[in-house]
């Protein structure tokens, strides 16, 4: 017969393993319940993180509720501690991950406008101009964490110029894992004649980045609210434009300035006034921007010509 200390320490880990497996599936259950569209309209990585995740806890809660030998003090922190700490990593990912969702304004363009037809596939979102044939192509890398659907709104702006644009659909929305995806869109459309590359923040990085490791594909940089991780000063054949908001808090005017140093020596900056980070897409405010000052409406529409004449430099 066991005693009761023995007993209490039986106990205690189930209630540990049934802790831990409530916080793997609320937070799932957290994220597909408020972003649910979002998860279906994205890149699947994240929406199969989040079903994995759900999955372990689980299995978690079914064996936390079998009954169990005692084990030794020592080893029951040792597994106390590993267990804790593999919560904290990966359910904290995958709530970190949860991204900032459109807005009804660029939901309600996914089907397309008199100017722009948009074909929304499982890797991309595609804006092609109705009228005429392009021969200027743009692959745009969202910001972290940010639904590709916001960035409709502005570059259906500019699709309708007369430009193809290819809005890239990241893994688990961060950028660094779609470090190659320019190369497919690329690949895909021969009938275009140059290119360029674009990105919102972590997004502008990593199109830096492409245009570093494989500087013959593309033609021009379209820097939005963003800068290089490395140099390209020395790149004397490359387009190159950075647009920012001066009420940023994220890409800080301070950040942009630095930035100079690393792009081309005729890079054209753009500073709009009183525009803040959130305004380069159109998914409500987010943590730690700055205050705007201008509409986002009045903002993109200097936006979306600044990125317009850097684009027609390679037309």
């Amino acid at each position: 017969m066991s005693t009761p200390s023995e007993q209490t320490a039986a106990v205690r880990p189930a209630m540990t393993g049934l802790v831990l497996a409530t916080v793997w599936i609320f937070v799932p259950l957290w994220v597909l319940v408020s972003r649910w569209d979002v998860l279906l309209a994205g890149h699947p990585a994240y929406l199969v993180l989040v079903l994995a995740v759900l999955a372990v806890g689980i299995m978690l809660a079914v064996r936390a509720r079998k009954p169990r030998a005692p084990r030794s003090g020592a080893r029951r922190i040792l597994l106390g501690l590993g267990a804790v700490l593999a919560t904290v990593t990966v359910v904290g990912a995958v709530a970190w991950l949860r991204p900032f969702g459109a807005d009804q304004v660029a939901l309600d363009l996914m089907t397309g406008t008199e100017d722009v037809e948009v074909t929304d596939a499982r890797t991309s979102i595609t804006l092609s101009p109705r009228a005429g044939e392009p021969t200027v192509g743009v692959v745009v890398q969202p910001g972290a964490r940010v639904d590709p659907r916001a960035y409709v709104p502005l570059w259906e702006q500019v699709s309708a110029q007369g430009y193809l644009v290819v809005i890239v659909k990241q893994p688990l929305n961060i950028g660094f894992l779609a470090l190659g995806a320019p190369s497919g869109v690329i690949d895909d459309h021969p009938e275009i004649g140059a290119w360029a590359l674009s990105g919102h923040s972590l997004g502008g990085v990593a199109a830096s980045e492409y245009i570093a490791d494989d500087p013959q594909r593309t033609d021009a940089l379209v820097l939005h609210a963003s800068y290089p991780l490395g140099s390209l000063a020395g790149r004397d054949d490359l387009v190159a434009a950075s647009i920012s908001g001066s009420a940023d808090g994220l890409s800080t005017p301070e950040d942009i300035e630095a930035s100079r140093a690393d792009l081309p020596a005729d890079t054209v900056f753009t500073q709009v006034e009183g525009a803040v980070h959130a305004f380069f897409g159109d998914y409500g405010e987010q943590p730690g921007d700055g205050v705007p000052t201008i509409g986002r409406e009045e903002a993109q529409e200097q936006i979306v010509a600044a990125t317009v004449e850097a684009l027609e430099r390679i037309s």
